[in-house]
């Protein structure tokens, strides 16, 4: 079946209601010098919505995300998490990493029980390994609970970084491309899992990803990133495709496979054409392009 995509019209409202913004990107920048990486960039997360950020190598991508998480300041603009500015790291925003980031000499459940002792201060130790094993059993791992990650295999390792995100029961968790070491067994697995854990838990969530397929599994909204330097949220896609997604049904899903060619063809042909100068018709930093099936 063909389900084109169309252009959405500014005032259009989306599908249901309109979330409520939990996050607000307002005007950052990066640059080195006279050379900016990405600029004016503008985008919202809403609560319960997942976002997930496409776009080539060296456009800033992870930089976004380690603004989101607090880790570095931005350039210029200004980053609103529930209303207050950020100025730093925050407990309610779980990053999960390209790489698993575990503590080597503790157990997959020492790791989870640390993060939980730092969310949770006045938990007891067996509080904090009681609630880590029930964080590692929702990604089946309760059988490697005891294990140190040298004993794990690399999708093994990842599902405990997975459950210590998940165990801190974040307001926003974000992923910078954690399942981009993975073979493609694993990763789909994990992108049915992960999937799975944030409609359980209506988890708010941003997320980097190079893989077209795996961001039109994951979000509600694809932000479009044109190339770098002076990188810009270039087109929003609204993935309107039906929930539960997984990766067995995706492709037969209706709207699909136009979904992903439009995608695709903004990474091959469009991304580096873009020039923020000489915009599209209809484009503003604040108000990029939106696309969705028709």
């Amino acid at each position: 079946m063909n389900v084109p995509l169309r252009v959405v019209r500014p005032d259009e409202p989306a599908r249901g209601p309109a979330p409520r913004p939990y996050a607000s990107v307002e005007g950052i920048a990066r640059r080195y010098g006279e050379t900016a990486v990405f600029e004016d960039v503008w985008f919202g997360v809403g609560r319960g919505e997942f976002v997930c950020l496409v776009g080539h190598s060296g456009c800033g991508k992870t930089t976004i995300l380690n603004i989101l998480a607090g880790l570095e300041p931005p350039d210029s603009g200004a980053l609103l998490v529930d209303g207050a500015e950020v100025s730093g790291p925050s407990l309610d925003r779980a990053v999960i990493f390209q790489g698993h980031a575990l503590m080597p000499w503790l157990t997959a459940a020492q790791n989870v029980g640390f993060a939980l002792s730092c969310r949770h201060p006045k938990w007891s130790k067996a509080q904090c390994l009681e609630g880590a094993r029930a964080a590692i059993a929702k990604v089946g791992l309760s059988h490697a609970a005891d294990r140190r990650p040298a004993q794990l295999s690399g999708g093994m390792k990842q599902r405990v970084g997975i459950a210590r995100a998940f165990a801190l029961e974040p307001k926003m968790l974000l992923m910078d491309e954690p399942f981009s070491a993975l073979d493609a067994l694993t990763r789909g697995a994990l992108q049915d899992e992960v999937s799975r854990l944030v409609a359980e838990a209506h988890q708010t969530a941003f997320m980097i990803t190079h893989d077209v397929d795996e961001a039109i599994l994951l979000a509600d909204r694809i932000l479009l990133m044109s190339n770098g330097p002076n990188a810009r949220i270039a087109e929003v896609v609204r993935n309107t495709l039906p929930r539960p997604r997984t990766r067995a049904n995706l492709h037969h899903v209706p709207g699909y496979h136009e979904l992903r060619d439009h995608i695709l063809d903004f990474l091959l042909t469009r991304s580096s054409r873009f020039d923020a100068k000489a915009p599209p018709p209809g484009w503003t930093p604040r108000a990029p392009l939106t696309t969705q099936p028709a």
